[in-house]
């Protein structure tokens, strides 16, 4: 296992297989959200199940961490590894000529991301742990609110428009680094044969429908707060 990682092969075929898991989890993520928009009563009932239900608690979620987390992780070796093997042909080669600004700044875009997922863990994931971890309490409710909580939050963290705006920018760039990272993760593990032209179609609808969705919600809360 260890040799898998040290090769240049090994370490973008794991790169890869992070992604297509994270692009999973953000595609299942959107559509939840989304029913906050057409549906808050649907959106509690299915956020709180998502909140209480053991095997998503215990074993997927970590595995979501521990997914993210390597992701990045991976992504900053590469960056590093491809630096020292161009070495000083990195400078003499136009690299504009030859690839896109999104493959040449897929380590900023990924940057700009990792910090919004730290702001989004501020605003959900740690008041969730505290709710349910520190004050012990599962049942969804909010002191003072009727019914589940989850709405209530989600719309209150829309009010304030630097927040929306961060949520804004921070999916531009991540519209940006999916646009090369979709379809280079196929590339990555051998799967863009005969099929190229098809996956960097599906990849670009994906890149602009699900950011642009998850603009469209935060920009829809916090107009009708």
């Amino acid at each position: 296992m260890g040799g898998f990682f040290k090769s240049s092969i090994g370490r973008k075929v794991a790169m890869a297989l992070s992604a297509f898991f994270l692009m999973v989890f953000l595609l299942q993520h959107f559509a939840i959200n989304l029913l906050s928009v057409f549906n808050p009563d649907v959106f509690n009932e299915v956020s709180h199940f998502m909140g209480t239900n053991p095997m998503v608690q215990f074993a997927l979620q970590p595995v979501l961490i521990f997914g993210v987390v390597f992701h990045f992780i991976m992504g900053f070796v590469l960056e590093i590894k491809n630096k020292k093997a161009q070495g000083v042909a990195y400078v003499k080669n136009n690299g504009a000529a030859n690839s896109s600004w999104m493959s040449r700044n897929m380590i900023w875009s990924g940057a700009a991301i990792l910090a919004f997922i730290v702001l989004h863990f501020i605003d959900f994931w740690i008041p969730e742990i505290n709710t349910k971890y520190i004050q012990g309490d599962w049942s969804g409710t909010l002191e003072g609110v009727e019914g589940f909580r989850y709405y209530e939050e989600l719309t209150h963290k829309f009010v304030s428009p630097i927040r929306v705006g961060a949520y804004v920018l921070a999916f531009i760039f991540l519209a940006l680094h999916l646009l090369h990272g979709f379809t280079s993760a196929f590339q990555s593990v051998g799967a863009t044969a005969g099929r190229k032209k098809t996956l960097q179609s599906i990849g670009k609808a994906y890149s602009i429908i699900i950011p642009l969705g998850f603009i469209f919600i935060a920009l829809y809360h916090h107009f009708n707060h």
